[in-house]
């Protein structure tokens, strides 16, 4: 398992993790990598809390206004970006500050998560788009329950 040296801030939306992750890195000589999945799409300001470039203070913000908002994008492709931006990072002899409320996002970077051999099928997300318009959400929610119970 490779080993990752980074501060990660999470939590929910506007408690405060902009202005910590900023302080920190100013004072720890630091960039931050979002780990928001709103933060992500251009133009996507109103909110997301998305920080503007005067809160960011100079400080650069990697993993923000990459994905236009018609393009589709995932967890892979995140870990994938958030990866290179945190190495990236290292190269430059900064510390890397992983913040944001996305759950997946953060641990898609802090746990050994693979998801090279994972494909879409759209047919089935096609179908199960069609059975939660026609059965209503929680009925799909409690199928996954019955079939992982720790997911669900």
């Amino acid at each position: 398992m490779e080993k990752i040296d980074l501060i990660v801030i999470v939590g929910p939306t506007a408690i405060g993790k902009t202005d910590l992750s900023i302080m920190m890195a100013k004072g720890l000589n630091g960039e931050i990598v979002s780990a928001d999945s709103m933060q992500i799409y251009k133009y996507m300001n109103i909110g997301t809390a998305k920080p503007t470039m005067q809160e960011r203070r100079g400080i650069p913000h990697h993993m923000m206004d990459i994905v236009e908002p018609d393009e589709s994008f995932n967890v892979a492709l995140y870990q994938k970006g958030a990866k290179d931006a945190i190495q990236n990072i290292y190269r430059n002899k900064k510390l890397p500050i992983l913040v944001g409320g996305s759950g997946l996002y953060i641990n898609s970077i802090v746990y050994p998560m693979d998801f090279t051999d994972a494909t879409e099928d759209l047919e089935y997300r096609k179908y199960l788009y069609q059975l939660a318009e026609k059965e209503g959400k929680e009925y799909l929610h409690n199928k996954l329950k019955g079939i992982d119970p720790e997911t669900g």
